[in-house]
C-alpha cells in the first residue's frame, strides 16, 4: 500500500509518524516533507499547495490513499482535483473547506446552524468598519476573513489597537487577500479548548480533546502564533460537555452544510471557548490542528488508515476510534524572532538526545536537511512531544526533551499544560 502525506510541519510529520507503524505498512511519501519526514517517507519536492504537480505526481506514481494536512492546499481544492480522477483522498472538498477559508462563511453557517458563538458582524470597508467599533465592548477581536496562518486574529484591548488592526488588515493588507474583508467579533472570556472530529459526511467520531497555546509568550502574553505547545486530554472537555459539543455544534454544523448541498468528509476541527454560557465556537478548522495533532495522534491505539478510508467511504463509526489512557504534551521550540522575522538554516543540536527521553518523540515542522546536517526553515521549528501517566509527568519528559536541544536564538514557552497540572 502506498500513502501520500501532503504537507511539511510537525501535523505531517505526526501523521506520517502514525501510518509508518499501521499493521498494513504501507510505503510512505510526503511532499515536501522535512527533516523529519525524511527518516519515515520518501520526500517528494512538490510544494503542498502546487495542486497541479502533486496530481501529475499522483497518476504517475498511484497511491492508494493521499491524506492532506495543511489548510491551504485543500481551500484550493486539492480534493476535488484528486477525485475527479479518481484517486482516494482524505479531506473537505473545497467547497466545505470554505469553513476555515472565509472567517465570514464559516459566521453565516454557525448562525444558520444555531450554534453558539460570538456576536460579530462582517466589513470591507475600514471607515465602515472604524464606525462599527462603538458597538463593541473591549477588549474585542479583529479577524482577517482569509487564511492568515494562524496570525490573522488581533485581540485589541483598546480602542487604538482596534483601529490599528482594521486598518492594518484593510488598508495596509498585512495579510495580503486573506484581508480583503474582516470581522469584529465580540471577545469571550473562558478557557479554550481543541475538538478534533472524523466526519464521514454524516456520522461523527470525535477525537481526544486537546488545548493550544496560541500566544508567543508565557501566561498568554504577546502575539497569536500558530501555536507554541498542546496537551492532551483537556480536563475541561467533561464527558458532558463532548455530548454537548456534539449535538449543539458538531452535528448542526453538518446538518446545515448538507442543507446547502455541502457533504463535509475529513477532520472538522472547533476551536472553542468554555465560559459561563458552556462552549461557544471561537472558529472552525478543515483539518487536523497544528499543534493538536502532536498531542493527540499519540493517544490513539490501533491503526490510522481503517479511520481515514472510514471517513472517504461514509462508514465511520465511534467505536473505531480506541484512545489509550496516557496522557500527551507538545512543546514548540521556535525560531528567535518569531512569529515576526527569524533566520534560517541554523544547525539544530541534540535531536538525538531528546528523542532518547523515555516516551518522547521530536516532531519536526520547520526544519530541512543541508548538507546531511539538520537545520531550521521555519518559524516553528520543533514540536517534543511525550507520553506521561498524566499531564504532569507528560509535560516534565516533554521538558526533559527541550532541554537537551539546541539551536540559536530558540524559543518557547515553560507554563504547555500548566492550567491542567494546576487543576
Amino acid at each position: 500500500m502506498k500513502v501520500l502525506v501532503i504537507g511539511n510541519g510537525g501535523r505531517e510529520h505526526a501523521l506520517v509518524w502514525k501510518l509508518a507503524q499501521d499493521s498494513r505498512k504501507p510505503t510512505l511519501f510526503c511532499a515536501p516533507g522535512n527533516a523529519g519526514t525524511a527518516s519515515l517517507a520518501t520526500n517528494i519536492p512538490i510544494p503542498a499547495d502546487d495542486i497541479q504537480s502533486l496530481l501529475e505526481w499522483a497518476l504517475v506514481h498511484a497511491p492508494d490513499l493521499t491524506v492532506v494536512g495543511p489548510e491551504i492546499p485543500l481551500c484550493a481544492g486539492v480534493v476535488d482535483a484528486f477525485a475527479s480522477k479518481g484517486l482516494r483522498i482524505f479531506g473537505p472538498c473545497r467547497e466545505a473547506a470554505r469553513i476555515e477559508g472565509s472567517k465570514i462563511f464559516s459566521k453565516e453557517i454557525m448562525q444558520e446552524a444555531g450554534v453558539p458563538t460570538a456576536r460579530s458582524a462582517a466589513f470591507t470597508d475600514a471607515t465602515a468598519a472604524l464606525l462599527a467599533l462603538h458597538a463593541f465592548q473591549l477588549p474585542v477581536v479583529v479577524k482577517a476573513d482569509g487564511l492568515a496562518a494562524g496570525k490573522g486574529v488581533i485581540i485589541a484591548n483598546t480602542r487604538a489597537e482596534a483601529e490599528s488592526a482594521i486598518n492594518s488588515i484593510l488598508l495596509d493588507r498585512t495579510f495580503g487577500v486573506a484581508g480583503s474583508s474582516l470581522l469584529i467579533e465580540e471577545f469571550l472570556e473562558g478557557e479554550e479548548a481543541s475538538i478534533l472530529a472524523l466526519v464521514d459526511g454524516e456520522h461523527i467520531a470525535i477525537l481526544p480533546s486537546s488545548q493550544d497555546h496560541k500566544r508567543i509568550f508565557d501566561n498568554d502574553q504577546g502575539p497569536n502564533t500558530g501555536g507554541m505547545g498542546a496537551y492532551s486530554p483537556a480536563p475541561i472537555v467533561t464527558p458532558a460537555l463532548q455530548l454537548i459539543i456534539r449535538h449543539r455544534i458538531l452535528t448542526p454544523i453538518l446538518r446545515t452544510l448538507r442543507a446547502r448541498g455541502i457533504t463535509y468528509k475529513g477532520i472538522l476541527y472547533a476551536g472553542l471557548m468554555i465560559g459561563p454560557k458552556g462552549p461557544q465556537v471561537l472558529e472552525f478548522n478543515c483539518r487536523f490542528g497544528d499543534p493538536e495533532t502532536e498531542a493527540v495522534l499519540p493517544r490513539l491505539a490501533g491503526d490510522l488508515i481503517p479511520l481515514l478510508d472510514a471517513c472517504i467511504d461514509g462508514t465511520l463509526n465511534e467505536s473505531m476510534v480506541q484512545v489509550r489512557p496516557d496522557a500527551c504534551v507538545t512543546v514548540v521550540m521556535a525560531s528567535g524572532g518569531y512569529p515576526g522575522d527569524y533566520h534560517k538554516h541554523i544547525p539544530i543540536e541534540g535531536l538525538e538526545q531528546a528523542a532518547a527521553v523515555p516516551n518522547t518523540c521530536v516532531f519536526h515542522a520547520g526544519t530541512t536537511l543541508r548538507n546531511n546536517e539538520v537545520v531550521t526553515s521555519g518559524g516553528r521549528v520543533l514540536a517534543v512531544t511525550a507520553l506521561g501517566k498524566d499531564i504532569q509527568s507528560a509535560a516534565q519528559h516533554a521538558y526533559q526533551g527541550v532541554s537537551a536541544i539546541h539551536f540559536q536564538g530558540a524559543q518557547w514557552r515553560t507554563d504547555i499544560a500548566r492550567r491542567a497540572i494546576s487543576r
